[in-house]
């Protein structure tokens, strides 16, 4: 059964997580491939290695509701490589930004995803994020927390990506 976002906190993921989170990558997989979206993340993606590199360098947190785990993201202040070109647009300045990888939640509250996000702008008030052109659902979510349509931005696959960017404007 779902239920709406109640008290929610972000806190930096911690190692004894790590299970916890591979779960909820498992299940959005498992939610895109039914949603249309089957390619963005392969079955290995994100692996378990790269999401306690994330962890170990502070980028990694999770979205708690008490003592459970409803939503993890990468976020990271600073430049991203992948974002250093971009075509068919431009993003909306060159101002120091934060970005957002690999968000996903657990599925059983609304809003979780929404809530992560808006904390993540918050920190920093400029914020890029890439996502799949099949991925329609973080598309709609993007344009409603006011996120612009920027541009295209190659993946670190190769693969092209839609850039969204939210600035202080």
């Amino acid at each position: 059964m779902e239920q709406t976002a109640g008290q929610l906190e972000i806190r930096p993921a911690l190692m004894c997580q790590l299970d916890e989170i591979m779960e909820i990558y498992s299940g959005a997989r498992k939610f895109m491939a039914e949603h249309g979206n089957p390619t963005q993340w392969p079955p290995d993606y994100p692996s378990e290695d790269m999401t306690a590199r994330d962890i170990e360098a502070g980028h990694m947190y999770v979205c708690m509701e008490g003592e459970k785990v409803r939503a993890v993201f990468y976020y990271h202040v600073g430049k991203e490589a992948d974002y250093e070109n971009i075509w068919d647009g431009r993003w909306l300045d060159q101002k120091p930004y934060g970005v957002v990888h690999r968000i996903a939640s657990e599925g059983g509250i609304r809003g979780a995803g929404s809530f992560c996000l808006t904390w993540a702008w918050k920190q920093c008030g400029n914020l890029k994020i890439d996502t799949h052109r099949d991925n329609v659902v973080m598309q709609s979510l993007l344009k409603k927390l006011g996120f612009r349509y920027c541009g295209l931005v190659r993946g670190r696959d190769g693969g092209e990506r839609l850039a969204f960017q939210k600035g202080s404007l």
